[in-house]
């Protein structure tokens, strides 16, 4: 959908001619001058939209860590549970250790916990941490 202009068909706006007291030929000439900026305005924002997602991975790039981990090593699991905990604040926040039983190609993990018991689901490398015993 294409939005029209009054200039375009002519129909200038009586109000703005009478509270502007400016001529309506002038006032036409202003309309047309602001529509030629529409269409660099409109670029301008289509530049804009274009570079805002290689600005936000830029910014999340910098803050990612190469991943350390190999398969045996002893990883604590951050625990992300929203259920109410009677310790409050004083919950723990990270479960373990595990050891690494896979690393998949997506840097998914694969764990088991000490008694040999492989976890259901895989963890994002993101969600646990090296443990030095």
């Amino acid at each position: 959908m294409k939005g029209v202009l009054s200039v375009e068909v002519e129909i200038p706006s009586l109000r703005v001619l009478i509270e502007s007291e400016i001529p309506e030929a002038e006032w036409i000439k202003e309309r047309f001058e602001q529509f030629n900026f529409i269409e660099e305005w409109r670029l301008k924002a289509m530049c804009h939209v274009q570079s805002y997602p290689r600005c936000i991975a830029r910014a999340f790039a910098k803050k990612v860590r190469a991943i350390e981990l190999q398969v045996g090593d002893l990883v604590l699991k951050e625990v992300r549970v929203n259920l109410p905990d009677p310790k409050g604040k004083f919950r723990l926040n990270w479960d373990g250790p595990f050891v690494v039983k896979r690393i998949t190609p997506g840097y998914t993990l694969r764990l088991i916990n000490m008694d040999g018991e492989e976890l259901p689901e895989p963890i994002n490398a993101d969600q646990v941490k090296k443990y030095y015993a």
